[in-house]
């Protein structure tokens, strides 16, 4: 959104906004809060950037999508947290988004079953994501 700050997260403020997100869990909470801060964001999603090791390192405003291919692309919880210094809380937490997506992908479109399509909106998934 702001094309001349730099998108490194450090110890220095910065006023480029902050989010609030209210839910039953850290998944739930943790979704809406990315919808919030970008309208083009459904979610925790894995596609939207590619792994990259380097960018798993540095803390930026993009990294949590990085983290969010390693997922998808059977990196560890702790691999991940070797790379990152997140804690592997965190990260088991946006494991389970993860293996989510990866169970709803496995569903043939149009039929989703009743406690699948309930477990997906209680761990934070949108309508657009399902």
């Amino acid at each position: 959104k702001f094309n001349l700050v730099s998108t490194k997260i450090g110890s220095s403020m910065k006023s480029v906004g902050e989010v609030m997100a209210i839910g039953r869990n850290f998944e739930e909470a943790f979704q809406k809060a990315l919808r919030m801060v970008d309208e083009n964001v459904y979610g925790f999603d894995p596609y939207i950037k590619e792994v990259n090791e380097n960018e798993l390192k540095e803390p930026t405003d993009k990294r949590m999508f990085v983290l969010a291919a390693a997922l998808k692309n059977n990196y560890t919880v702790e691999k991940l947290y070797e790379l990152t210094k997140i804690d592997r809380w965190f990260l088991e937490k946006l494991k389970n988004i993860v293996d989510y997506y990866e169970i709803l992908e496995s569903i043939p479109s149009g039929s989703i079953p009743y406690d699948i399509l309930k477990c997906a909106k209680q761990i934070g998934f949108s309508d657009k994501q399902i």
